[in-house]
């Protein structure tokens, strides 16, 4: 398998509809990740070994930009077509997808946190892979 690089998202479409959020890429595809999304407090850690989707919407929730972490699967060109992002970490590895939305590797599972102060929007997470799916937002911690 070839090496993957980071490529750097586009601004695509966002539907925050009953029962999850539908992704419009460039393409003309459409994705639905089903929810709702469950609201996590703080940083999330994802299950190990899922596939992660960090989408960072607008305040409305009509566009934003959706980023794969350490995704081996699509090619570059794939994604430069529909609008997505890839990141590649490495073990131990941070990166800043979005000014104030941070990745982090941790173990077999992938960290992500949000200084939602930062964040003029709403910031999703994906993790799935062929035996489950899980969808969450990252939320203000409660006082």
């Amino acid at each position: 398998m070839s090496a993957r690089n980071n490529v750097a998202p586009s601004t695509i479409g966002v539907d925050l509809v009953d029962g999850g959020v539908v992704v419009e890429y460039h393409d003309g595809r459409e994705v639905f990740y089903h929810g709702p999304p469950e609201p996590v407090e703080g940083p999330l850690t994802t299950p190990p070994g899922k596939e992660v989707h960090v989408l960072v919407t607008d305040p409305d929730g009509v566009e934003g930009v959706m980023t794969y972490v350490n995704d081996r699967n699509t090619h570059d060109d794939i994604l430069e077509t529909t609008g997505v992002g890839r990141v590649m970490l490495d073990r131990d590895d941070e990166e800043e997808l979005f000014p104030g939305v941070t990745v982090a590797t941790e173990a077999y599972s992938i960290r992500v946190e949000a200084d939602l102060s930062l964040v003029d929007g709403r910031v999703f997470v994906f993790a799935e892979d062929e035996m489950s799916e899980h969808a969450y937002e990252l939320v203000e911690e409660a006082d």
